[in-house]
C-alpha cells in the first residue's frame, strides 16, 4: 500500500469516529434535554423564564429538583381523610361569597396540609413543598403558586375579588390530584378506583359556566362505608353574589 493511501485511509477513519462521537453526543444530549420539557412542561416554561432564557440553568435546577424528590412516594389518603378534605373545601368553597380572602387563606392552608398528608415536605418549608410538588405534579402546581401569590399582599392596593377566585379555581386542580394520590384511575383520568369518572377542574370550569367556583365534592365518588361528601351549594350562590354584583 503506498503512502499516499496509507494517509488518506486514515484521514477517512478518524473522520468518521469523529462523525460517529459527535453524533453520539448529540443524541445524548437531545434525550437530555427533551425529556425535562416533557417531563414538566408547562414547569419547564417557568424555571426557563426563572434564569432568563438560560436553559442550561433550568434543566439544572430542574435536575436537581428530580434528585432531591424522585424517588418520594405518595400516599393515598384514608377513605375516611378523603371525605372529611373534601367536606373542608366544599366548606371553604361556600364561604368565598361572603369572605373570600378568607376562604382563599383556607385552601391555601388546606392544600399544604394536604401535600403533607401524602408525604410532601410540611410546616413552614413552602418552597420545598412547592419544588416537590412541581415534580411529581408539573401541570398542576402552579396553581398553588397562584393561589399564594393573589394571597401576598401587593404595594398600594388589595388583591381583586375575581382574582382570588381564578386562583381558586386553578389550585383545585392541584387538590383534587393529591387528594387521588395513589389510585391509577383517577391519576390517568380513567375514572375512579371506584368505577366512577374523574373530572378534572378544566372539564368543570367548562360545565358550570365562567365565574362559578368548583365544586370540589363532586370529583369522585366517596370510598366504601363513608358517607359522601356534602354536596356544595357555592354554584348557586355565587351566580347570586354576581348577579348583585352587575
Amino acid at each position: 500500500m503506498s503512502p499516499a493511501l496509507t494517509v488518506v485511509l486514515i484521514v477517512v477513519v478518524v473522520a468518521v469516529l469523529a462523525a460517529v462521537a459527535f453524533f453520539l453526543v448529540r443524541r445524548g444530549a437531545g434525550a437530555s434535554g427533551g425529556s425535562l420539557p416533557r417531563r414538566f412542561g408547562p414547569e419547564y416554561d417557568r424555571a426557563v423564564r426563572h434564569h432568563d432564557g438560560d436553559r442550561r440553568a433550568a434543566e439544572q435546577e430542574l435536575k436537581e429538583r428530580v434528585k432531591t424528590y424522585g424517588s418520594l412516594r405518595e400516599h393515598t389518603p384514608a377513605p375516611e381523610e378523603r371525605t372529611r378534605l373534601l367536606a373542608s373545601w366544599s366548606t371553604l368553597q361556600e364561604r368565598f361569597v361572603e369572605a373570600p380572602r378568607e376562604a382563599a387563606a383556607e385552601a391555601d392552608r388546606l392544600l399544604a396540609e394536604t401535600a403533607t398528608a401524602v408525604g410532601h415536605p410540611g410546616g413552614d418549608r413552602h418552597a420545598a413543598r412547592l419544588d416537590s410538588l412541581s415534580v411529581h405534579h408539573p401541570h398542576h402546581v402552579d396553581g398553588y403558586r397562584r393561589l399564594r401569590a393573589a394571597l401576598t399582599p401587593t404595594e398600594g392596593g388589595h388583591e381583586s375579588t375575581e382574582e382570588l377566585r381564578e386562583a381558586l379555581l386553578a389550585a383545585r386542580g392541584l387538590f383534587e390530584e393529591l387528594i387521588g394520590a395513589g389510585t391509577s384511575g383517577m391519576r390517568t383520568g380513567r375514572g375512579t378506583a371506584h368505577g366512577a369518572p374523574h373530572r378534572t377542574a378544566h372539564a368543570d370550569e367548562r360545565a358550570q359556566g365562567p365565574g362559578t367556583p368548583p365544586a370540589a365534592g363532586t370529583a369522585e365518588a366517596p370510598a366504601p362505608g363513608t358517607a359522601p361528601a356534602p354536596a356544595p351549594e357555592a354554584a348557586e350562590t355565587y351566580e347570586g353574589h354576581e348577579a348583585r354584583r352587575s
